[in-house]
Parts: C-alpha cells; structure tokens; sequence
C-alpha cells in the first residue's frame, strides 16, 4: 500500500506535475472530498488530510526522530529519518538524542505505559499507546528539556551508551549481511522480542540498570515498586509545581490597620 502524500502547502498545479499519482486522486479522491463538511478537506482536495503541520516543522530539524506504534505487544521504540513521515498508527518523539530513547525503551516507561495505556483485547493481543495517558504523565528522571547533557552527568550518559548498544545489537540482528531476502522478512522487531534471545535480556538489563540508577533506585525492584516510585515521583512534582504556580498569600495587616475585615463565609 502506499500513501499519496504532496506535503502541506503544496499547490495544485505543483501537485500536478506528479502525474499519476495526482490523477489517482483527482478521480478517487476528489469526489469524496466535495462532499466533506469541513471546508478545507472540499478545497484542498489533493492535500493529505490531517498533515500535521507542527510536527512536521519539529521533527524537520532533526537527522532522525523516535516512533513507537499505536497498537504493539511490545512497547517498541526505534530511529526514524526524516525520509518517513509517520501515519496515525504510529506516535512520532520530536528528539533526536540516545538518552530519551533509552528512558522510553527502559522497563520504567514500559510498565507504565502498560499499567497506564488501554488494552486491545487480550494481554497476549497488545496494548494501545495512549501519549495522554502514558507519555504526559510519566516521569522521566528530569523532567524533558531539563536534563543534563551526557558530558555533565554520568548517568545521562550511562543510558544513552545503553541505548545505542541495544540500538545497535538489534539493527545487527535485523539485517545481517549476506542473509538471503526470504530470511530478512523474518527479521522483524516482533519476532527478535517473541524469540527474547539471551543477549537482548541483557541488553535491555544494562539499560534498565543505568535508567534506575538515574532515578536512585535499586535494581531489583519488582513492576509494583516500579509504579509505585513513579507515582510517588509524579506527586511530588506536580505538589512543587503547584506550590510554585500558587501566588503567595498577602502578609496579615496590623492589628492597628484600617483595612476592611474580611466577610464570614458560610460553608454547605
């Protein structure tokens, strides 16, 4: 399948000059599109609908953003190039830099994702990525944008050396040289994670170890502990920003003050 995309500002006759693509939905398309309520989808009929405009801008000033599925049974996250642009069974991360990915790939991020996202059908079916729920409120060892670089802190840097080996090991184990085109098709994300190999555990051991150090966590916590220390993170960060947001209280007047005294208030 393909998706017929001419960008966000593209005119019609700029669009017209890519033949037969254009054709196909100037005969398949448009008709449809006439009668769409909303009067843009009627006008720019050869436009994708719902481009996304502002994620565009962001990830187009980067080398390669981070993408995860809507819908996975396992909560994967890999490198995308601005060469893919991504559809609406996919979440796009406008950031480029290994020690974010290393944080959403950790067992952190996973069991809360999990805990916080909905399920498909069945556990062994796969759950729903749902970033309202599991990226907005999932604390991450600093909050994003705050974090120090990987020259000044060790522990930023120790993930993100962790996640360009995890990166590295499974792109090997994508596409080996010299593998026939029958076996490559094999070679998916969901097979290497069905399969769960001895050195992908590890792998991903090593990161959740740097990933918990980040947090001052032992290692040997169980999925309840995980979540639990992440809520008891969520709470004491949302009570610091709302004490911070909160305007200070006035200073009590003078005994000897002639301001007005407040009115009793009644409560129901």
């Amino acid at each position: 399948m393909f998706i017929v995309d001419f960008g966000v500002d593209t005119t019609e006759s700029a669009a017209a000059l890519y033949e037969m693509p254009f054709e196909y939905i100037k005969h398949h398309v448009k008709p449809i599109r006439a009668d769409n309520k909303r009067i843009a989808y009627a006008m720019n009929w050869w436009i994708h609908g719902e481009a996304r405009v502002e994620l565009r801008k962001s990830i187009a000033r980067l080398a390669r953003y981070v993408l995860t599925p809507r819908h996975s049974r396992h909560r994967l996250f890999v490198w995308e190039s601005m060469a893919t642009i991504p559809d609406s069974a996919t979440f796009a991360f406008a950031r480029d830099d290994d020690y974010f990915i290393g944080v959403l790939q950790s067992a952190a991020h996973e069991r809360w994702a999990r805990a916080q996202g909905t399920q498909v059908r069945e556990a062994e079916s796969g759950f729903r990525y749902t970033p309202n729920s599991t990226f907005d409120t999932f604390p991450f060892p600093w909050p994003p944008g705050t974090e120090p670089s990987e020259s000044e802190d060790p522990r930023v840097k120790a993930i993100a050396d962790a996640a360009r080996e995890l990166v590295r090991l499974r792109d090997a184990w994508l596409n080996p040289p010299d593998t026939p085109e029958t076996e490559l098709k094999k070679r998916t994300l969901t097979n290497l994670y069905n399969e769960r190999p001895t050195w992908l555990d590890n792998a991903h051991r090593t990161l959740d170890e740097a990933v918990f150090a980040a947090y001052g966590w032992p290692t040997d916590l169980t999925t309840q502990q995980i979540l639990a220390n992440l809520l008891a993170l969520n709470h004491e960060r949302a009570a610091a920003q709302l004490s911070k947001d909160t305007p200070s209280q006035p200073k009590p007047s003078p005994k000897n003050s002639k301001a007005p005294k407040p009115k009793s208030l009644s409560v129901c």
